[in-house]
């Protein structure tokens, strides 16, 4: 349980007095100033939940379609027993809220992306048929309105009437001159509720009438003349009908309110409830609150945390400088954290926050932190904070800490927070030193997470030695003197009070003694620690520096891969478009050739059929160009994949193999296809597809790869050596299968490049015996011969 003192050294009720600020009655108001912490994880997030609905309203560009309201469930109680009437004023009350009530539902009905508001509205139904009846009968200031009933329209159109006769007359009578040489003053009043006119006292008796009052001189009677009295009468029995009408019409409505009370207060207070989450969703959209995660284990973690008054005030000031955010986790292993640094540098603020926004989580409320932090489900919170010294109860400042700390070690357990402010402070600095350790080590043996803030040394170390406790600081510019707001975990921190003193006008020979007498050993260390502490500040800025460089480095990288990928796939995509263009065209110049084959029958057969012949090579090998660019959809295979003995598909080939020999560096295999062994590329090879050249039908298909297929020469001339090489491979290995002995390659003289990469990929060629230079009459130096195995 979290105690109001706790919420109140926390200054929970001054945070919920803001929230409050927007509520539409004084009832809702009440209700976000009682909002307490929930002790169920699933009631937390059914608010977050609602919260989060609510906000969603207000974020579309709507407002909650709400209005002011007063307080109706005392009229509710009044209207419970028989016969009771409530008064007209009461029952205007029930407008807004009834209005209300159908207004939220047909709205949220309306939005289809809210998940827990529906289920709030669907209870209510404004009770159409009463808020009809009182809307009809009452206007919003509380008077019964004519059309409550035709008998009371009736009625007071015949009042209006006779009232309007008698005014009439009397108007006359005060311009009769014979009636007003009597009178006081020319004007007509009503007294008693009888219509009369001023007669001078000593002339009362000129007047036939009823005197009905006098003045307080005494000067004026006010008389009801005799012609008017019988309409008079007339008027007051009217007055009568009218009453007794408007008691019957109050009667009824009070009955209905009766018949369904229950259902009335029901719908009032989720109505209440409503304004409440809309006091809350206004507030967190003001201060751009997130919905932390609410867990399990006993751990905090604050990412980008703000104190919520702190922004307000600032918000309010128009300042330039912002809240500094808080960074924190404490729980697993480490349960305690002690924070240290200079005075005023925000070592208080830090727990403050801590346990405010924790009390906000617990009672359903977003936080002004990163969505990523995360609170404990915790049964206590338990805080010693501030100066509380009693008189009265004749305690010091130290008494009363002691005091709190006590109750705390009592209650402290695995599921408590604990916020203490300044310990060990209040006595001598050794024993509240020794006191404080103490105390640290009975919290830490507990389980409760503790956030403590101190100035006393011994501490320090005491809480580095210490394993569960973890020293934090308070960053401090020595260079302007002036905290930085920022919490560091790890590394405790320096009070810089003589800095501080100096910068505040303190005498320098003051502050040289304050040194001489606090001893060299102090001041180095002190100064050890802020060398260290700027070194690591240093660090940690060229470390930040250097990987927001490695990031950037990277996402290079990515679209730099990115772009080769797209523009290879793009160069492979229109090579394999061009290939199929080409294809197209060769297959339809071999359908004009067959017939023209047709029309001229008389033609030398053999002639036609070398024509044919060439048309098939080069279709052939468009064909084969075609498939070196195209998708296979079983993709290649690296040469790590590729073992001896495996069946492989040769994609040149266009039948399966098996793998002969492995030559890893230069990026080869060897594969025996039907009855020879050929070297191809890596690249060349896919997953079998079950395409084997059959050794029975070895020489039948040698025959007519000879006859057909296969060619016995290459040109090569024009070609870059590495598209040469490529050529040249699946042009040995065809001619290998189709049996022949010798083939010529044709590459042309130009600078020698050319032919001495040809010779080569020749040497040591597993199909290749022997090679040589061409004849005068095969072209010289610019053919070579390969004579195959």
């Amino acid at each position: 349980m979290i105690t109001d003192n706790t919420l109140e050294l926390l200054e929970f009720g001054r945070l919920l007095a803001f929230v409050a600020a927007s509520a539409h009655s004084e009832v809702s108001k009440n209700a976000v100033l009682n909002i307490r912490p929930l002790s169920a994880a699933e009631d937390i997030r059914l608010r977050f939940r609602q919260v989060e609905d609510m906000r969603r309203v207000l974020q579309g560009g709507a407002f909650l379609r709400l209005q002011p309201f007063h307080d109706i469930v005392p009229y509710v109680n009044r209207a419970r027993p028989q016969g009771a009437v409530l008064e007209a004023g009461e029952l205007s009350a029930f407008l807004p809220v009834l209005d209300s009530a159908c207004d939220m539902s047909a709205q949220v009905s309306e939005m289809e992306d809210l998940k827990a508001l529906p289920e709030l509205t669907s209870r209510l139904t404004g009770h159409t048929d009463l808020l009809d009846s009182i809307r009809r009968s009452i206007d919003s200031e509380g008077n019964i309105k004519d059309s409550a009933s035709v008998e009371l329209g009736r009625i007071r159109r015949e009042l209006r009437r006779l009232e309007q006769s008698i005014r009439k007359k009397l108007e006359e009578m005060t311009r009769d001159q014979s009636v007003a040489l009597f009178l006081q003053d020319d004007f007509i009043t009503r007294r008693a509720g009888r219509w009369v006119i001023p007669v001078r006292m000593d002339s009362k008796g000129q007047v036939a009438g009823v005197v009905h009052d006098v003045s307080k001189s005494g000067e004026t009677a006010f008389i009801e003349p005799l012609a008017i009295i019988h309409v008079s009468n007339e008027l007051e029995n009217l007055a009568a009908e009218e009453k007794a009408e408007e008691l019957r019409i109050l009667r009824v409505i009070s009955a209905m309110v009766r018949e369904r009370a229950d259902s009335i207060i029901e719908e009032f207070e989720i109505i209440v409830y409503l304004d409440m989450l809309n006091c809350i969703a206004g507030f967190a959209d003001r201060l751009q609150c997130e919905v932390p995660e609410i867990g399990a284990t006993n751990a905090i973690r604050l990412v980008s945390a703000r104190h919520p008054l702190l922004t307000l005030l600032f918000s309010k000031r128009e300042a330039t400088e912002k809240v500094v955010p808080l960074d924190l986790r404490l729980g697993g292993q480490d349960t305690v954290m002690v924070i240290t640094g200079s005075n005023a540098g925000g070592k208080t603020i830090s727990i403050k926050t801590v346990g405010l926004l924790l009390c906000m989580a617990l009672s359903g409320m977003p936080v002004p932190a990163d969505s990523s932090s995360s609170f404990p489900l915790v049964s206590s919170l338990l805080a010693d904070m501030g100066d509380e010294q009693s008189i009265e109860q004749n305690l010091s400042t130290f008494s009363a800490h002691v005091t709190n700390i006590t109750k705390i070690l009592h209650t402290a357990d695995g599921c408590s927070v604990i916020l203490i402010d300044e310990l060990g402070t209040g006595t001598d600095p050794d024993e509240g030193t020794a006191l404080a350790c103490a105390v640290l080590k009975d919290l830490r043996q507990s389980g409760a997470l503790v956030f403590a803030t101190t100035h006393l040394v011994g501490i320090k170390g005491f809480v580095h030695r210490t394993d569960g406790m973890v020293n934090a600081s308070m960053e401090f510019d020595k260079k302007t003197l002036t905290p930085m707001y920022r919490l560091r975990a790890g590394e405790p921190g320096q009070s810089h009070a003589l800095e501080i003193a100096r910068k505040y006008g303190l005498p320098e020979a003051i502050i040289h003694t304050a040194r001489e007498m606090l001893g060299g050993g102090k001041i180095e260390l002190d100064n050890l620690m802020a060398d260290l502490n700027e070194k690591r500040a240093e660090y940690e800025g060229l470390l930040s520096e250097l990987q927001k460089k490695n990031e950037e480095v990277e996402v290079k990288v990515k679209e730099a891969e990115q772009r080769l990928t797209e523009a290879e796939i793009k160069k492979r995509e229109m090579l394999a478009t061009a290939h199929r263009e080409a294809l197209d065209i060769v297959s339809d110049i071999k359908r004009q050739m067959r017939a023209e084959l047709d029309e001229i029958k008389k033609r030398e057969k053999k002639e036609i059929q070398d024509r044919i012949r060439e048309v098939e090579l080069k279709q052939q090998q468009i064909t084969e160009t075609l498939a070196m660019y195209a998708m296979d959809e079983a993709g290649t295979l690296r040469i790590e994949d590729v073992h001896i003995g495996d069946m492989v598909y040769v994609q040149s080939l266009g039948y399966d193999g098996a793998v002969s020999g492995i030559m890893a560096k230069a990026g080869r295999v060897k594969v025996i296809s039907g009855s020879k062994e050929i070297l191809v590329q890596v690249s060349d090879i896919r997953i079998k597809k079950g395409r084997q050249l059959a050794e029975s039908k070895g020489r039948a298909l040698q025959q007519d790869a000879h006859d057909e297929m296969a060619p016995s020469r290459i040109n090569l001339i024009g070609m870059r050596v590495d598209e040469a090489l490529s050529k040249l491979e699946p042009f040995l290995n065809h001619a290998s299968l189709a049996g022949f002995r010798e083939v010529t390659i044709i590459h042309g003289y130009g600078t020698g490049a050319l032919a001495r990469a040809v010779r080569e990929h020749l040497t040591g060629h597993p199909l290749v015996r022997q090679f040589r230079q061409g004849e005068p009459s095969e072209g010289a130096g610019g053919v070579t011969v390969a004579m195959l195995v």
